[in-house]
């Protein structure tokens, strides 16, 4: 039987072998959420890039640069990373260059792997579905803080393997640990959250909306992937 693995921060993906696996990035607050409330809104894709840098030239070239650092958008681009801004109609067809303080590093690091997919609660059943339907092992990248463990990237993680129980087997303690935390908070995830330091950190800037929505389950329904090993782009399935 395939395996699930999870691991809780990318600091620690030099310890796992993810050529032969199917990633599953999630940034729960907010880069993966904000990735797939635009893809599934209708942007037609959106670039990852890891540094300010980078993004800064995509706009130079004429992508709608986007993201954040700290939580805050980064002066002189058009979007930050609320998932709000990511449905906007005047963005659909629309091709965005995206930064963010975890997310998109945390897609960057996961390079080499079979396929990568966004993960995030706003399309928590699609993923699944999506990864029963494959041929391969399965590990979970928690974009995390900085480099540290966070609460609700793992929280994702446990209900992708509670959601997977009886297809694929749970292959580390990092996948079981997860599938503890998400048991414990499935009743009321936002509650779960409130002493979490992402939590507060986002309520400092007054966008507890956005942590409200990022933990809402099944808004959507569609995959989104990195294609090509650099855009993501909505998986026909």
């Amino acid at each position: 039987m395939r395996k699930i693995s999870v691991c809780v921060t990318p600091n620690l993906l030099p310890l796992y072998k993810n050529d032969n696996q199917i990633v599953v990035v999630v940034d729960v607050l907010r880069a993966t959420s904000s990735i797939t409330a635009g893809m599934a809104s209708g942007i037609a894709k959106i670039l990852p890039v890891a540094t300010v840098e980078e993004c800064i030239a995509l706009q130079a070239a004429g992508y709608i640069a986007a993201g954040e650092r700290d939580g805050k958008m980064v002066e002189g681009f058009t979007l930050g990373n609320s998932p709000f801004d990511y449905m906007d109609e005047k963005l659909k067809g629309q091709t965005i260059a995206m930064t963010t303080t975890n997310g998109t590093l945390a897609i960057h690091l996961s390079e080499g792997a079979k396929e990568i997919v966004i993960g995030s609660f706003l399309n928590l059943s699609s993923v699944a579905n999506y990864l029963a339907t494959q041929d391969a092992d399965i590990l979970v990248v928690c974009a995390g803080w900085k480099g540290k463990f966070n609460l609700e990237d793992t929280m994702f993680a446990g209900a992708l393997v509670e959601k997977l129980q009886g297809k694929i087997d749970v292959d580390c303690d990092a996948a079981v640990s997860a599938l503890y935390v998400y048991q414990a908070a499935q009743v009321d995830l936002m509650m779960f959250m409130e002493k979490s330091s992402h939590y507060r950190r986002l309520k400092h800037l007054d966008v507890i909306d956005d942590i409200a929505f990022c933990l809402s389950v099944d808004h959507f329904d569609c995959v989104p992937v990195v294609q090509n090993g650099k855009e993501i782009v909505l998986k026909e399935l």
